[in-house]
């Protein structure tokens, strides 16, 4: 495996975890996945820093086992720079679509690979 192809194998399994309904309710677990300087614009058009998020993430759609979950597609990576990894996809949670891109990033090996920012977009009804 080259570095490249580990370097977006982490970062898509880091995306993995994070719509996991354990990881979304445990301010802990999602808090080791996303970088202190994470900013999100969700799809509502709201935007979200890393204690907020953390905050109302196990209310947020997705954190609940008996609840819907989030069922990614087409989940595809590119490296932008040594460090750096771009990941998008598409998502279905219930009857709601969205398309996602996100940042990830690994300052060093202590850290890990971390969400560094993350935007989505609810693709309406009807809309290839």
């Amino acid at each position: 495996m080259s570095e490249e192809t580990a370097q977006v194998a982490a970062a898509i399994a880091g995306e993995l975890r994070l719509m996991d309904p354990e990881v979304r309710a445990s301010r802990e677990l999602a808090g080791e996945l996303l970088d202190p300087e994470f900013v999100e614009v969700g799809a509502s058009g709201r935007r979200f820093a890393y204690e907020q998020l953390l905050a109302e993430l196990p209310d947020k759609p997705g954190a609940s086992k008996d609840g819907p979950r989030y069922e990614p597609s087409g989940m595809t990576g590119v490296v932008l720079a040594p460090g750096l990894v771009q990941v998008t996809f598409e998502a279905r949670l219930g009857d709601l679509r969205s398309r996602h891109s996100s940042l990830w990033r690994r300052r060093d090996e202590r850290s890990g690979w971390r969400m560094y920012h993350h935007h989505a977009t609810v693709v309406p009804p009807g809309v290839e």
